[in-house]
């Protein structure tokens, strides 16, 4: 007996894969790299809200 031919098989792991590359660099990574830098912003304004704008202090 010989291995069956699995051409088929082979076409749609590579059509996947690709459509996954496709999907991971068109959309995660983009909202991942917003969100990120989205998160940093927020957490440096809250921090100034609390703190104070940076700067040396205003003269008395």
């Amino acid at each position: 007996m010989s291995a069956p031919d699995d051409t088929h098989g082979r076409v749609r792991r590579k059509r996947m894969e690709i459509f996954a590359f496709l999907f991971l660099t068109a959309v995660v990574m983009p909202v991942l790299a917003i969100g990120t830098v989205g998160s940093y912003g927020l957490a440096v304004w809250i921090y100034q809200m609390v703190a104070g704008p940076p700067g040396p202090p205003p003269p008395h």
